[in-house]
């Protein structure tokens, strides 16, 4: 019965350390493949590697019977569940913050809408022209060439960041001659600096617009609220581990209770053989 319990407990152990090679791995393939958001390389790194070397903790002490290893396992366990839960809390309750948090994509977003620790990511100048330099050699506009009877079918199927930073805004009126966007001869439809900031340039169209930075915050506010429900996930499995890892203690003591109650037998029994 011992080593059916303990084996199952190794086996399930086998499942976040998997789970967190495979974010160590996730976290690799976004800083070489990745776009220009790598907002969940470090969390994904680090994260993975350290509920791998737990879990690999677990595993030895469940599968070899120490009991030092699954004591400690267990102590940094509940310290990982507890951390995990809080970010999951506090990261949903940040990205849902805001002034439209449930806005539609399509309509487009703006720097307002989101909460102020989101905002971080485009406030800095020096981090946004960063983040404009990757969009031009990325050519994330590039491949939206447009006519008048195809835009809407064009930006139906774009990212929010292309929707905000690769046409004019919404509320600025602008219409498709061709392939151009023109303002309206009366103007723009609203005063609005994203109105004027526009330009039909590939290396400039909207990347200083408020609404491309607005797309830009919607993508990583998707990307925290995906992250926030592996997170969640993670803490179901680990709670569920734990529980289990408790059950390979109780089985090792017992183990251990029932090695000595035999070697205690035996020497009364050779002690009774030498009287």
């Amino acid at each position: 019965m011992f080593r059916i319990n303990n084996t199952f407990v190794g086996i399930l152990h086998t499942l976040p350390l998997l789970l967190g090679l495979a974010a160590v791995g996730v976290s690799a393939y976004i800083r070489v493949h990745g776009d220009c958001q790598k907002v969940l390389q470090y969390p994904l790194l680090f994260s993975g590697l350290f509920v791998s070397v737990v879990s690999a903790l677990g595993l030895v002490g469940a599968l070899c019977r120490v009991n030092a290893a699954l004591y400690l396992y267990l102590i940094v366990t509940f310290f990982v569940i507890l951390a995990f839960a809080s970010f999951t809390l506090v990261a949903l309750f940040v990205v849902n913050k805001g002034n439209a948090p449930h806005r539609a994509s399509r309509v487009g977003f703006t720097v307002r809408d989101f909460s102020p620790w989101l905002r971080h990511y485009v406030s800095d100048d020096h981090i946004w022209e960063d983040t404009k330099r990757c969009f031009l050699q990325a050519r994330i506009c590039h491949g939206l060439a447009v006519g008048a009877n195809n835009v809407s079918l064009v930006f139906k199927h774009s990212t929010t960041t292309q929707f905000g930073c690769c046409k004019p805004p919404e509320q600025c009126g602008f219409k498709l001659n061709g392939t151009l966007w023109e303002a309206p001869k009366a103007g723009a439809a609203v005063d609005d600096s994203d109105c004027r900031v526009w330009s039909n340039r590939e290396e400039k169209m909207c990347l200083d617009c408020d609404s491309c930075k607005g797309g830009v915050l919607a993508g990583v506010r998707k990307q925290w609220r995906d992250v926030s429900i592996l997170n969640a996930c993670v803490v179901v499995v680990l709670t569920i581990i734990y529980v289990f890892a408790c059950y390979a203690i109780r089985n090792n003591r017992l183990e251990y209770s029932k090695y000595t109650a035999q070697r205690n037998m035996r020497m009364r029994k050779l002690t009774s053989i030498h009287d």
